[in-house]
């Protein structure tokens, strides 16, 4: 099954003589969950269904539940993804998969493991650009990053260019005005999303992050400041790169399937 592909593509290839019905049923054999002794029922038919991976939460999990997670969701699968994982957690995985021989990646700033025995999805058309107020919101930023990216699309970003020097983000933007969709990640008074919405012609999803301290800090100010602009925004909650990241691939792959 090609990275990416809905039921509906899936059905339309089989249609117009590009697969085979045995490939077409195998393909949506891939709907099936597969469950992980008695602590996981891995949703492996998601990116058949939705276009997007099921991502392991690594927080609360022991180093050998995720471990085990992960290495059943790689060969089900060919990819998989823990977001929010430890030092602990990522030793034991990386581990695990050399004496199993599936390379692995560990991105120790966002939390992100990576196990794989396929190649990263093949390029949709689809660009995401990814815009951080500071250098504190980048473990979110590239959170997000990861799942556009698995998503099939192209990912264009720059960080620290926040409000405290609002003359830094208008040459960043230059780079990135061919994005079909931005994230804008922004923690204590969260500011930045509604500037940029306020200057741009594309959706912009706006991410409160948990940096800041004092009264309604947590990222409870930046969430709140979001959800008041009188741009139009879209705000996912405080921190959750993976939806926003997630968001924007399907906004920027139906941008290109659609046109």
């Amino acid at each position: 099954m090609q990275p990416n592909q809905t039921i509906s593509d899936l059905l339309t290839a089989f249609r117009d003589g590009r697969i085979t019905r045995e490939e077409a049923e195998q393909a949506i054999h891939g709907l099936q969950i597969e469950t992980v002794g008695e602590i996981a029922r891995l949703d492996i038919g998601r990116t058949a269904r939705c276009g997007m991976p099921e991502a392991i939460l690594g927080e609360g999990k022991t180093p050998e539940d995720l471990t085990g997670i992960m290495l059943s969701q790689v060969r089900a699968a060919g990819r998989s993804i823990a977001t929010r994982t430890n030092r602990e957690q990522a030793v034991a995985v990386l581990d695990a998969a050399r004496q199993q021989g599936i390379p692995a990646e560990y991105r120790e700033g966002s939390g992100i493991l990576i196990l794989s025995t396929k190649p990263v999805p093949a390029w949709t058309g689809g660009i995401v650009g990814i815009i951080t107020a500071g250098t504190s919101d980048r473990r979110v930023a590239e959170e997000a990053q990861v799942v556009a990216e698995e998503m099939g699309c192209r990912v264009k970003s720059a960080y620290d260019v926040g409000v405290a020097g609002i003359h830094r983000l208008f040459p960043a933007l230059q780079g990135l005005l061919d994005a079909h969709v931005f994230i804008i990640v922004a923690g204590r008074e969260g500011t930045l999303p509604a500037i940029v919405a306020g200057l741009l012609d594309r959706p912009v999803i706006g991410v409160p992050v948990s940096t800041g301290y004092g009264y309604m800090g947590g990222g409870r100010a930046a969430l709140a400041s979001m959800l008041q602009s009188c741009s139009a925004l879209t705000v996912v909650n405080i921190d959750a790169g993976f939806i926003a990241g997630a968001c924007a691939a399907r906004i920027a792959n139906l941008v290109v399937r659609h046109g």
